[in-house]
């Protein structure tokens, strides 16, 4: 096996790739989606946060609340009102001031303040309200104030917005579809247009045809997958292991795709292959829609090894010891795979 001729043979690849519509659509669906989910959802031209009050008699924590420039402040009657607004989503986070409640503060007394959050608000804004509502009472308060905050939740309490839960689905788009179509179409196409029977008769093998493929999709999934993340807002401190899972995910995914393409002999057979097993390949991401089904059931799947380690580090903040197991999973695959790719290649020389 020689590094000059894979080489050669990316350069080539790199060439011819652009050519193909699988690579126009590994770019453009990605982004494209990317860029629709956030129009849609709120991550691109999203809306200020909103923040309800209801106030027995006037109190300086209003005057503080509309100082804020990027916070829309809303007044409500009566406290059903508000609490019927928040449940609606009218507004984000709702706060009933009690009577007297600067005075309280003033005088060091113990006060309770209610609060109702809308339970499909925006994780960033209901942390934008409640770090401010903090700074104001401390303003009034000149100390750490001695207020209760009774928070009640109203709506439904969707802890992930549609945007984070269709991120799985966006990963595995990306990387699978794109390291494991670009290879297996290149491949299909090579046989059909007899151009892989020219090239095994020059020096180059089979196995450095394979891995030259294999490389261009691998490296051009991955770009994009980082794109995908950075446009949902999904990233992590943890960058070395995010590209890490990727690169490996990835990896699994052109070893399929060059495995497909070394069985099938067109690309009508290719595409049915790939529709047969689209459900298994995108199952985790169908599944992780639903947080009510047993998230459990996406183990089954293969795919699964691949995207929930990089939904793990972006959304739950996982470390390496968290996705460990699941990595043991995913590189027990490629070794597999990579045997199997061996079989088929010996079988075929």
């Amino acid at each position: 096996m020689s590094l000059r001729r894979i080489l050669a043979l990316l350069s080539r690849e790199v060439v011819q790739g652009p050519k193909n519509f699988i690579f126009i659509f590994t770019i453009v669906v990605p982004l494209g989606l990317s860029l629709a989910l956030g129009l849609i959802f709120g991550t691109f031209f999203s809306g200020k946060p909103r923040l309800g009050i209801v106030a027995a008699d006037q109190s300086r924590l209003i005057q503080l609340a509309e100082a804020v420039p990027g916070l829309i402040v809303r007044h409500y009657s009566t406290e059903a009102e508000l609490r019927d607004a928040t449940a609606r989503g009218a507004v984000d986070v709702g706060v009933v001031i009690p009577v007297g409640f600067d005075q309280q503060l003033a005088h060091n007394a113990t006060s309770d303040l209610t609060v109702f959050v809308w339970g499909e608000s925006l994780l960033r804004d209901r942390i934008l309200i409640g770090t401010a509502l903090a700074d104001w009472l401390r303003i009034l308060a000149g100390h750490e104030p001695p207020v209760t905050i009774k928070t009640t939740l109203l709506g439904a309490n969707n802890t992930l917005t549609w945007q984070q839960r269709l991120l799985p689905l966006l990963v595995l788009m990306t990387v699978v579809f794109g390291s494991l179509m670009l290879p297996a179409s290149s491949l299909v196409s090579e046989k059909q247009h007899r151009t892989l029977t020219a090239l095994l008769v020059t020096p180059a093998t089979r196995g450095e045809i394979y891995i030259a493929k294999g490389v261009f999709g691998v490296g051009l999934s991955v770009v994009m997958a980082v794109l995908v993340l950075a446009l949902n807002g999904a990233w992590s401190d943890q960058i070395g292991l995010v590209l890490l899972v990727l690169f490996l995910g990835a990896v699994l995914s052109a070893e399929f795709g060059i495995l497909i393409g070394a069985l099938v002999r067109d690309i009508n057979s290719l595409f049915a292959t790939v529709k047969a097993l689209g459900l298994v390949l995108y199952a985790p991401a169908l599944i992780a829609l639903f947080p009510e089904l047993p998230q459990w059931i996406a183990q089954i799947f293969p795919t699964f090894y691949m995207v929930d380690p990089v939904i793990a580090l972006v959304q739950r903040g996982a470390t390496f010891p968290d996705i460990a197991g699941r990595l043991v999973v995913l590189v027990g695959m490629i070794v597999g795979v990579a045997v199997a790719l061996r079989f088929v290649r010996e079988r075929s020389a």
